[in-house]
C-alpha cells in the first residue's frame, strides 16, 4: 500500500478514530486542532499533531495544507467553522476533502462549497471511513473481532472472466468469497467455476489484514 499523506481537522471522538486508524495502517497523519490539550493526546496515535485555526488561510498555508493527499474536516459542533474550513480548504486546492456533517442541511452546504466527501457519523463510523480511504476498493465493510471481518470489494481488472478455481484466492490472499453480488443479485456459496465479471463484487470474510492486501491489487 502507497504511503498517503492525510491532514484530520478536529480531534474529538470522531476525527481521533478516523487518524488513528490510519496511523495504524502505516500513513502519515497530521491531526489538527485548536485544542492544545487534544493536540498533546492525539501526538500518541499521529505522525504529527499541531495547535492551529483552521478558519485561518494563514494559518493553513502555514502548514503546507495543499501539499496532502486528502483533509478530513472532523471538526465538532461548530457548523460554521466546519463550513468555512473546508470553503479555505479547496481555495487552496486541497484535491480531496471529507467533511463531517451535523445534518442534511448541513451536508447540503459543504457540498456546495465544495467538499468531495460527506459523513453522517450516525452512520459511518470514523474507522469504516478510514478502511474506505485505505481501500478504495472496497465497499462495505462489518466488524466480526478486532482481526476479522466481512467485506464487500470490486474485484481487480485482472481478474475478470476467470472462475474461483482459477484465480484461488483462499490459498494466494488466504480469504474466502462467501458471495458475489451482480447486478443486484446475490449468488451465495458461488461454486469454484463461476466465473468472475469485471462488474462483479466480491464479498470476502478473512481478517483485515489480509482482506485489506487483496483490496489494494492494483492500487
Amino acid at each position: 500500500m502507497a504511503i498517503k499523506q492525510y491532514a484530520v481537522i478536529g480531534l474529538g471522538r470522531f476525527g481521533t478514530s478516523v487518524a488513528r486508524r490510519l496511523y495504524e495502517a502505516g500513513q502519515e497523519v497530521l491531526g489538527i486542532d485548536a485544542n492544545e490539550e487534544k493536540v498533546e493526546d492525539a501526538e500518541l496515535f499521529v505522525t504529527h499533531a499541531v495547535v492551529a485555526d483552521a478558519t485561518e488561510t494563514k494559518a493553513l498555508r502555514a502548514i503546507g495544507i495543499s501539499n496532502f493527499d486528502c483533509v478530513i474536516v472532523a471538526i465538532g459542533n461548530d457548523m460554521q467553522s466546519s463550513i468555512l474550513t473546508v470553503s479555505l480548504l479547496k481555495e487552496l486546492g486541497v484535491k480531496k476533502v471529507i467533511a463531517k456533517a451535523l445534518g442534511k442541511r448541513h451536508g447540503q452546504v459543504l457540498e456546495k462549497v465544495g467538499a468531495d466527501w460527506i459523513i453522517y457519523p450516525e452512520r459511518d463510523m470514523g474507522e469504516r471511513v478510514a478502511n474506505q480511504l485505505l481501500s478504495p476498493n472496497m465497499l462495505n465493510y462489518i466488524e466480526l473481532s478486532k482481526e476479522h471481518s466481512i467485506e464487500e470489494i470490486m474485484i481487480p481488472l485482472k481478474m475478470a472472466e476467470k472462475s474461483l478455481r482459477d484465480l484461488d484466492i483462499r490459498a494466494q490472499y488466504n480469504v474466502s468469497v462467501i458471495a458475489i453480488v451482480r447486478e443486484g443479485d446475490i449468488i451465495i456459496s458461488p461454486s469454484p467455476d463461476r466465473i468472475i465479471h469485471k462488474e462483479d463484487l466480491l464479498v470476502m470474510i478473512g481478517k483485515k489484514e489480509d482482506i485489506a492486501k487483496f483490496a489494494n491489487i492494483g492500487q
